[in-house]
């Protein structure tokens, strides 16, 4: 019953489950609650850390089932795109480029996302390369931000 919810929760709900590009539409999860609730970036901080615990030992239960770093566990994606999000305006524009830089990088992994993805295993490495694509794809908006306004 406990490996069950925690697929449950690594998949978010069968999500992960979509044949095609399972991971986008993980990461698309996200923006649900961006765009209907607006939260603050305190609330948002508050979801993503037992969030990120969550996803940690979800990830590391279902993978025993469904794979090493499964395409179905699709919770690290979610993580990612909040923490893409996170400090900028959650205005349209900002969010569908958080989102779209987010599945570059995790899509792309450059380095050192690259060298996480293959180098760290189990939950702490299914979750641990989408919050650097995350991490990326937030520094290349406040980068924008900052040029927007200085520039």
């Amino acid at each position: 019953m406990l490996l069950k919810f925690q697929i449950a929760i690594a998949t978010l709900g069968g999500i992960g489950y979509i044949p095609y590009a399972p991971g986008t539409f993980g990461s698309a999860a996200a923006l649900i609650p961006v765009f209907l609730i607006a939260p603050s970036d305190g609330l948002l901080l508050m979801m993503l850390v037992p969030l990120l615990l969550l996803g940690t030992l979800a990830s590391h239960s279902a993978e025993t089932v469904l794979g090493q770093d499964s395409g179905s566990i699709v919770i690290d994606e979610l993580c990612g795109s909040l923490i893409a999000v996170l400090f900028l305006p959650k205005t349209a524009g900002y969010v569908l480029a958080a989102f779209l830089l987010f599945r570059l990088f995790d899509i792309w992994k450059p380095w050192p996302i690259g060298r996480i993805d293959r180098s760290v295993h189990g939950g702490i490495g299914i979750m641990l390369d989408d919050v650097l694509a995350g991490i990326f794809a937030n520094l290349c908006l406040q980068g924008w931000v900052l040029f927007s306004v200085w520039g």
